[in-house]
């Protein structure tokens, strides 16, 4: 079993406001977000390779930066492609054209602007695929999840204890994912928010594993402020 580590940097981060660079360069503390991010996937012992899936405009200024910050040659910078499943199924097509795909591989699909991810989580995701072919990284919804079908009015309020907010890492054999993926219509990729749902609408088993607070996605300049005060917190910066 081989373990790949997809990371998704491919947005250009618009929800940020009018920034520089896309949010994954920003700088956190004394070095990138996305820096941040892999340096929690070198520091897991149980990863092979590591695939950087990156907007096309921004891949030398990726490679560049992992140079200047990073010291292992196990991360690769791909074209990521306009969305977030061009991204996906381009990292785990790179996998199959240049490392082979054996049954039992997994891929640990993530996003750069989740600087906080703990090695916890990655190896619950890790161990979970040893039952499972689908992980996915989860909180407790805390709030009361509100549904409206037309954007107006209430059409359904779900049990709270029976809802969860997504995050990431995702987990997958990575055989399965690529079959399953390559099954849907243009219509269900469309669809599609997160690698997850790929086997949610396959009738696939997803598994569960518990996320962390702390494993937030850096989105707006809130979140921004939020990823510089925890790392004050730590004392790294």
């Amino acid at each position: 079993m081989k373990k790949y580590v997809l990371i998704l940097a491919g947005g250009t981060g618009k929800r940020m406001g009018k920034t520089k660079m896309p949010k994954q360069f920003l700088e956190l503390g004394d070095k990138p977000i996305f820096i941040h991010t892999l340096e929690q996937f070198l520091l897991n012992e149980n990863i092979d390779n590591i695939i950087l899936c990156c907007h096309k405009n921004w891949i030398s200024h990726a490679i560049n930066t992992i140079d200047k910050y990073i010291h292992k040659n196990n991360i690769t910078v791909v074209d990521g492609g306009d969305t977030r499943n061009d991204s996906m199924i381009n990292g785990c097509n790179y996998i199959k054209e240049n490392f082979g795909l054996n049954d039992d591989d997994i891929v640990i699909v993530h996003d750069a602007v989740r600087p906080f991810v703990s090695q916890r989580i990655i190896n619950s995701n890790i161990e979970m695929t040893k039952q499972y072919v689908a992980v996915d990284t989860v909180i407790p919804a805390t709030d009361t999840i509100v549904k409206s079908e037309d954007n107006k009015i209430i059409s359904e309020i779900p049990v709270r204890n029976q809802m969860y907010q997504g995050q990431t890492p995702q987990t997958f054999n990575l055989k399965k994912l690529i079959e399953l993926y390559d099954e849907l219509t243009e219509e269900e990729k469309a669809i599609l928010t997160d690698s997850c749902k790929i086997f949610v609408l396959k009738n696939q088993p997803v598994a569960l594993v518990e996320g962390e607070i702390f494993n937030m996605k850096i989105t707006s300049l809130h979140d921004f402020k939020i990823a510089n005060a925890i790392l004050e917190l730590r004392g790294e910066k």
